[in-house]
């Protein structure tokens, strides 16, 4: 950390989140000021009048869009959002983005032009995806029923993906202007991984791969709605065909370490009781 940013105070959207939650926690270790950034707070992607509020006073802020980083609200929320945080003179910007998916580029591009001193970390598929969000319950019951096939890919624990963030903040010019890819440390298939949770929690699980729209008629039985539906089979059948089946040297090169391998993660999670029926 550089000495003009020791009294940094950083805006954190989805402080509550996923990643937010572990941005905000290694930012604060880091010795910055965290402003959360979250509607129980009182910012709303949604909502554009709740945005200079958070945004009035902060030094830089890391932006998550709630849903997809490749919908078209993202790419609309992301670009006026910097464009008034450029305008409020909150000019450091680092945004998450996701790895070899095509259909976040808008979005990425909306921050680019922004006039922001902008970085974009492209993010493996979070490890974390296993113990928090919709995979968990089908977990709980002993079958992890996914559209993923036999692909393999670089599973990146969140809190690797929240200290590459924290460092890009912090870095001044050194990563700015940058496009950042992280991953794990090797790769895994959506089978291998169930494996590893498995082992970890001593129980049989399965893994069932299905096809991207049979997956879709299961959301849209759970009442998802179907513009959403068509937008997540558009995203699965893409995402996962293989495209992010090579590792990444982002952390390493940012952190200096090694990336957090998943059998630490699932060990963790799984003595924290996060798979228990």
């Amino acid at each position: 950390m550089t000495d003009n940013t020791r009294n940094m105070t950083v805006l954190v959207t989805g402080a509550t989140g996923r990643t937010g939650s572990r941005v905000a926690q290694a930012a604060r270790a880091a010795g910055l000021t965290v402003r959360a950034g979250s509607r129980g707070e009182g910012f709303d992607w949604e909502d554009a009048s709740t945005w200079a509020g958070a945004l009035r006073g902060a030094d830089a802020a890391y932006l998550v869009y709630p849903t997809d980083v490749g919908s078209p609200a993202a790419t609309e929320a992301v670009g006026a959002l910097a464009r008034e945080a450029v305008g409020l003179g909150v000019r450091r910007l680092v945004l998450l983005s996701s790895r070899g998916e095509d259909r976040a580029e808008p979005t990425e591009e909306a921050l680019r032009t922004s006039g922001a001193d902008w970085t974009i970390v492209r993010a493996a598929w979070f490890a974390q995806n296993f113990s928090e969000g919709p995979l968990v319950e089908g977990l709980r019951h002993g079958e992890l029923v996914f559209p993923a096939g036999e692909v393999r890919e670089p599973f990146i624990d969140v809190r690797d993906i929240a200290d590459v963030v924290v460092a890009a903040l912090t870095g001044g010019d050194r990563y700015t202007g940058r496009e950042l890819a992280i991953t794990g440390p090797r790769l895994l298939t959506f089978r291998e991984a169930v494996a590893e949770i498995s082992r970890a929690t001593d129980e049989e699980l399965a893994y069932t791969p299905v096809t991207a729209r049979q997956y879709g008629d299961t959301l849209a039985g759970f009442g998802v709605p179907a513009e959403e539906v068509e937008f997540l089979v558009d995203l699965f059948e893409s995402l996962l065909d293989g495209r992010n089946s090579h590792l990444s040297d982002g952390v390493g090169e940012i952190l200096g370490r090694a990336p957090r391998d998943f059998t630490d993660f699932a060990r963790e999670a799984a003595a924290a009781g996060v798979w228990k029926a």
